[in-house]
């Protein structure tokens, strides 16, 4: 079952040229395309299915600097600070709140580690406030019970997948840009080495940059052009209750289950970390390169079946420009959830709130996440006139205004919001040991 998405109409008509083309509707691609129309270019963003329909749509919802790998934390700072922006340009449907994050625990060396963080991330300008079990217990009332303390990061918050990307779609076609869903891009055409179109299954877009934000797809899109771009996928089963259960904090964290108010006033439930591991041909060919991040985190995955493997968003074969492509026979990756991970979710979330026991699912669904071998994103100039925007490794919807805002950047040639050498694409020439991400 899809997760609720807001539904919008877009225009049908191809451009015959523009001055970027960005591929990918999900929460990189809109933003990408939103700062790019903001920043005066012609832009077109082309979906092969619909706007937000994949992973954008099927996260939490968080948009947190809590917790983050110091090489995401400026972005995710700088993120929160153009939700904010966004917002006042496009209105509330965007769903942006700084409601704050609420993270308790019974665990000491849990405790020990989010000390540890939190003053690092104080000297980087972060408010983050350490609970005692007193005050963790006040906080987490609607759990009824004790805990050994906490983490309150009030400036964060949280966004609502079902209507984000859609509304900032709306968004890029409010500053002169073009959305066109349901329009899938086959290849991008070369000449003297550098970008000059875009080829689609409706036609040819002539332009001289084209931004990748394809997500899941994004390996094998470039695979096309013989640019090698390390990426795995797994498999994250959630799901969403009714409105009705009063008194639960906005945003919980613990290791048991984690809540998250949405929209529509139901909550997301999820176990943080846990999911399947659907072999691909890709991960297949890159294992070497994700030995680190699976040897750390084994634990919190399960074997997988076929399901990614069937998608075919991860393939290694070479398609021909003029006939279909993965992308058409897939328009959106909808994966079958676990049944047995989705009932465990329920479970502990009605033992952990008492509220949600009698609050009936309205849904359950599955996605593919995304990620690179050290889990943090690659924001990079991949060819002449070609960006990569990818690889957000599960946590990206919080900092996708950011990661957008610096696809502009490098586009338009003007000085980077944050630093960006920590985003290239070359850093998985070596050994990834010792160089996951630390969250």
């Amino acid at each position: 079952m899809p997760a609720p998405l807001l539904h919008i109409d877009t225009d049908d008509t191809l451009p015959a040229d523009a001055d970027c083309v960005v591929i990918g509707g999900g929460i990189a691609g809109v933003c990408a395309a939103y700062w790019l129309a903001r920043g005066g270019q012609r832009v077109v963003l082309l979906e092969k299915g619909r706007i937000g329909a994949e992973q954008s749509s099927r996260n939490w919802g968080w948009c947190r600097q809590q917790n983050r790998d110091a090489r995401e934390l400026p972005l995710s700072t700088r993120s929160l600070d153009l939700w904010e922006e966004m917002s006042r340009d496009l209105g509330p449907k965007i769903g942006f709140r700084r409601c704050g994050l609420l993270y308790l625990s019974d665990s000491a060396a849990e405790i020990e580690g989010w000390a540890k963080w939190g003053q690092f991330a104080r000297g980087e300008g972060v408010d983050t406030r350490m609970l005692t079990g007193v005050e963790a217990a006040a906080r987490g009332a609607a759990t009824g019970k004790a805990w050994l303390g906490g983490v309150w990061s009030p400036s964060d918050g949280t966004a609502d997948p079902a209507s984000a990307a859609p509304v900032i779609a709306g968004g890029i076609v409010k500053h002169g840009g073009y959305v066109i869903q349901n329009c899938a891009a086959r290849g991008v055409e070369m000449a003297g080495g550098r970008v000059v179109g875009v080829v689609t299954e409706r036609g040819t877009i002539r332009a001289p940059v084209v931004v990748v934000a394809g997500g899941a797809w994004a390996g094998s899109f470039l695979h096309q052009m013989g640019i090698a771009f390390p990426q795995a996928s797994v498999r994250s089963s959630i799901l969403s209750v009714m409105p009705g259960a009063a008194g639960l904090p906005d945003a919980l964290h613990t290791a048991a289950v984690s809540a998250t108010r949405r929209g529509d006033g139901g909550y997301t439930l999820a176990i943080s970390g846990r999911a399947s591991l659907d072999p691909t041909p890709s991960m297949l060919h890159g294992a070497k390169h994700f030995l680190p991040m699976f040897a750390k985190r084994w634990r919190s995955l399960r074997p997988g079946g076929l399901q990614g493997w069937r998608a075919g968003f991860e393939t290694r074969a070479i398609w021909a420009l003029d006939r279909e492509t993965p992308m058409e026979r897939m328009r959106v990756l909808d994966p079958r959830p676990s049944t047995a991970l989705v009932n465990e979710t329920l479970a502990r979330a009605r033992a952990l709130l008492p509220a949600l026991r009698d609050i009936p699912v309205q849904a359950s669904w599955a996605g593919f996440i995304d990620s690179t071998p050290d889990g943090v994103p690659v924001i990079d100039q991949a060819a002449p006139g070609l960006v990569l925007a990818a690889g957000l490794s599960g946590h990206g919807f919080g900092i996708g205004p950011g990661v957008g805002h610096l696809v502009a950047d490098l586009v338009l040639g003007r000085a980077p919001i944050t630093e960006v050498a920590q985003y290239r694409l070359d850093r998985f020439q070596g050994s990834q040991w010792g160089k996951v991400a630390k969250f």
